[in-house]
Parts: C-alpha cells; sequence; structure tokens
C-alpha cells in the first residue's frame, strides 16, 4: 500500500510540476493577428479612448537608455518617456527585472528630456502648447524605495481637463519567457487583497496598493492620494501592462496639481517588506500552502541565523521536520512490519477466491480485523509529509535568499547541484551531472529493498517493478529542481533509511 501511495504521489507531483510550467505557455490567444507595431500603437490608443480610463503606450523605437547607478541595484531609464526601462539587481548576480515602460504616464505624445540628476535624485520635464508635466524620482539613501512626483502646469488660458494615470510595467506573459510562470499581479483594494493573473483583464476601484512581480524581485506602488482605480490590460498576444487610472481633473488656467506615488523596486524579502509597510508584505504568496511556507521560510531564516549557511540551516530543518513526523513514521513502520506478517496469508485468500472478488475483499478485511491491522495505516506520515513538500517547493523556488547561496560544492540552492556539465545532453536530463537527486534515488531504493515484503507470483513482479520505477521516477522528478530542495529531501530519505536499518537490526 505504502509504495502504492508513493508512487501516486510521485507522478502526482510529476504532473503539477509539469503542468504548472506548461500553462505558462498556454495562455489564450485572440482571434487577430498583430503585424507592426504602428499596428500595435494604433489598437492600443483606439482602447484608450474606448475604455477612457488609461494611458496608451507609445510605440517601441531605438532610445538611449540612462543609467542610475545605486549601491543595491542599477536602473535604466528612458529619457523620451521618462519610464523605468529595466532594473538590475547587483547584489543577486545581476538579476534583470524587465519592466518595459515602468512608471510610464500621461500623454503618449510628450517627449521628456533629461532636467537635473544626482545621486539622489533624477528630474524629467516634458512640455507642449497646453501643459507642463514635471517627474521627479526620489531615492532613498538605503533601501530600495523610491518617491515619485508628478507635476502637471496648465499653460493654457482656459481650465484644462485630464485623467492622471501610471503604469507600473508591462509584463511578457508568453512561453517564451522563463518567468512568465512565477509572474502575478498584486492587488489591495478597500475591501481585500488579490493575486491576479497577468494575462488577464482587470478593473479595481479604490485601489490602495498595486504591485507586480517575477520570482525574486516585485514592483510595489502607492499613491498618497486613495481615489485611484488600477487595471490590468492585455496589450497583444504575449504582453499586459499593469497601472493605476483616476477619474478626470480640472486644472485651472495658470495653475498646477501634484501627485505622489511611494515605489519599491527590490527582492520578495519578508522581513524586508515588513519593516517598510505589513501590506506590501502581501505580494509574496505561495499559493494553496502559502501558510506552510511562510512558517517554513521562518524557520530557515532563524537556522540561518544560528549556522549563517542556507544548505545547513535546509539539513537542520529536514531534521527536525522528520522528528516532529517521528511518533507518525515509527506508527507507519509498525504498520507495515503487521502487514509483511500476515502477507502469506492475504496471498492465500488471493488464491482461494481469486474468481469472486467480492469474497476476496470481504475474507482480506476479515483477516485485517483479526489481527488488528490497518491497511492504511502507513500512509499518514507521507499525507503529512507532501504538504509541507509542496510548501517548500513553492518557497525555494521563490525564496530569493537563496539566489546565490552556497553549500559544500553547490553554487546556488535556487539552482539544480551542477556537480559539472556533460558532453553531451540527454533527455529530460539535460547536459548537467546531478550527483544530489542521484544519491537520493539511490536511498529510495535501498530504503525500499529493505522494507520489501516476502511474496509470490504477480505480487513478487510488482514488488520488483516497485522497486525500480520509483527510484527512477523521483530522481528524474528532482533532477532539474532546486538543490535546496533536494537537500531536504534527500536528507529526509536519509533518516528513514538510517531507522530502516535500525528497525531491522532489532527485528
Amino acid at each position: 500500500m505504502e509504495k502504492r501511495l508513493l508512487l501516486a504521489i510521485g507522478l502526482s507531483l510529476l504532473v503539477l510540476i509539469s503542468w504548472s510550467a506548461f500553462t505558462s505557455k498556454m495562455q489564450p490567444i485572440d482571434n487577430r493577428i498583430v503585424t507592426t507595431n504602428k499596428e500595435l500603437q494604433k489598437e492600443a490608443v483606439q482602447s484608450s479612448k474606448e475604455i477612457s480610463d488609461q494611458p496608451a503606450l507609445p510605440a517601441e523605437s531605438k532610445f538611449s537608455l540612462i543609467k542610475i547607478d545605486r549601491n543595491n541595484m542599477d536602473l535604466y531609464f528612458d529619457e523620451t518617456h521618462a519610464a523605468i526601462n529595466k532594473v538590475v539587481f547587483k547584489g543577486f548576480q545581476d538579476h534583470v527585472f524587465p519592466l518595459k515602460w515602468g512608471l510610464f504616464s500621461d500623454d503618449i505624445n510628450l517627449s521628456y528630456v533629461q532636467a537635473s540628476s544626482g545621486p539622489e535624485k533624477i528630474v524629467f520635464v516634458a512640455q507642449d502648447n497646453l501643459k507642463r508635466v514635471t517627474k521627479s524620482f526620489i531615492f532613498s539613501k538605503s533601501s530600495y524605495l523610491i518617491e515619485l512626483q508628478v507635476t502637471i502646469e496648465n499653460l493654457s488660458s482656459s481650465a484644462l481637463s485630464i485623467k492622471p494615470s501610471l503604469i507600473l510595467g508591462v509584463l511578457n506573459f508568453s512561453g517564451n519567457n522563463a518567468q512568465s510562470r512565477y509572474q502575478d499581479i498584486y492587488v489591495v483594494n478597500s475591501e481585500k487583497s488579490l493575486h491576479l493573473s497577468v494575462a488577464k483583464k482587470y478593473r479595481g476601484d479604490k485601489t490602495k496598493t498595486l504591485g507586480l512581480r517575477d520570482q525574486y524581485f516585485c514592483l510595489i506602488a502607492e499613491p498618497a492620494k486613495k481615489d485611484y482605480s488600477s487595471f490590468v490590460d492585455r496589450l497583444d498576444n504575449s504582453e499586459s501592462k499593469i497601472g493605476f487610472y483616476s477619474d478626470n481633473i480640472i486644472i485651472p488656467s495658470k495653475s498646477q496639481i501634484g501627485h505622489l506615488f511611494n515605489i519599491y523596486i527590490g527582492p520578495q524579502d519578508l522581513k524586508l517588506l515588513n519593516s517598510i509597510n505589513s501590506d506590501w508584505a502581501g505580494i509574496i504568496y505561495y499559493g494553496t500552502f502559502d501558510f506552510i511556507s511562510q512558517l517554513l521560510l521562518q524557520a530557515l531564516e532563524f537556522l540561518y541565523s544560528l549556522f549563517h549557511n542556507w544548505g545547513w540551516a535546509i539539513v537542520v530543518l529536514s531534521i527536525l521536520v522528520y522528528f516532529i513526523l517521528y511518533p507518525l513514521s515509527v506508527k507507519q513502520m509498525r504498520s507495515m512490519k503487521e502487514m509483511q506478517a500476515i502477507q502469506p496469508k492475504v496471498e492465500e485468500l488471493r488464491k482461494l477466491y481469486k474468481d469472486n472478488p467480492q469474497k476476496m475483499n470481504k475474507e482480506i478485511m476479515e483477516l485485517y480485523r483479526l489481527h488488528k491491522v490497518n491497511p492504511f495505516g502507513g500512509c499518514l506520515p507521507l499525507l503529512l509529509q507532501m504538504p509541507i513538500f509542496f510548501a517548500l517547493y513553492n518557497s525555494l523556488m521563490r525564496s530569493v535568499v537563496l539566489k546565490g547561496a552556497k553549500f559544500l560544492w553547490i553554487k546556488d540552492l535556487s539552482e539544480p547541484d551542477r556537480l559539472f556539465a556533460l558532453p553531451v545532453s540527454l533527455p529530460m536530463l539535460g547536459n548537467e551531472f546531478n550527483i544530489l537527486p542521484i544519491i537520493m534515488a539511490l536511498g529510495m531504493f535501498f530504503q525500499q529493498k529493505l522494507t520489501s515484503a516476502s511474496a509470490s507470483g504477480a505480487s513478487a513482479e510488482q514488488q520488483k517493478m516497485m522497486l525500480i520505477i520509483m527510484p527512477i521516477i523521483f530522481g528524474i522528478i528532482f533532477y532539474r529542481m532546486p538543490s535546496g530542495l533536494v537537500l531536504y529531501w534527500l536528507t529526509n530519505s536519509m533518516l528513514m533509511l538510517a531507522f530502516q536499518l535500525r528497525m531491522n537490526r532489532a527485528k
């Protein structure tokens, strides 16, 4: 029973992980064909006029970028549109966080120029016959915070009607983008917080906070005035724009208005975000087992504070989880032993009533009752382990603290351990030799061999097949996973193997 359950769990895990990767490439496709940037621009402007609640984007063009060198990141500004094209995080292996039109606002016909620049501030100005727009990006000295001040001055002799808006960025959700499976939108309105798909249209009133993220980093914006709404709009079959929009505002002649946005562009670090704004920490979300993921990460951070190495923290966490589940593991092992003891009688009943399945099942259940054996008694530890595994999988896949973290020969715990490169690329495995999943599969093989019950006939053949198939399946599933996750599962498997050896010696 335990082996069949474990096989089912392994297959389910393979399906879930494959589906997660596959669905990121299967976004809904519109019944239209986009051919040129001019057509994209025309369609975006037309959509803006029909909806009239958020800015259109200018057509892409060749432009030079202004680089702002910060201590923890490099910001690349598109001067013409006063927008952030991309952010490069220096302390995280120069991870590139593309925004394309980050913090773009106002009229697509305006052309900005850099007015001033310094270590803590950069200012862009644009002007036409009706108005002058000034955008000031003020950088925090010691964090990832940016204060965006937008001032609009009416230069005309009559009142000016405007619709303030701000695009946080444009995300690429196509299957060609490796980050697409990790992207989502975070919205906090007056009633609740939401995590939304990048590829689906959305409108939300009275938005307090709006954010977007990839695997490790995020951009969060909060307007000082609480009268903004939010939107997510698809530009085409591969990109969506995310931002704020407001109702029409009238600016009297020769007057001006100002808008203030508090911006965070940085890692998805729970402790850091909580120290800045607890509402912003909600952008860190790990799915169904989010609560468990958060607890595991907090435990990891505590262990890291003791051992000062994320690898050892994962090993110790695996040991702690094992001993927490130890009483259930003992129950599982005893149940397996009891099942093995009556296995010959079960085989006799199967032969005796092979032509009467109902009678056979009834007699087997009666046999279990007489010997006080629960055929499902060994399932509970495995079922409890799986939520922990899935929670740890999601948290380690997104944990920015593990990016670049080293352990023994492992250069990055957020990636496969990559002991060395193979001369050829193998199907499903690639051209990397990852030793951790191989050791884990071997440990699983020996553990199953120790727990195999004596059987004959068809049952014996099934056991032999399971003995080989299960380690291979799990080895393939784990082969390309983050080495931190494989390290956790390997440690747990080795503890189970040691416990099984001890049980066999005490027999």
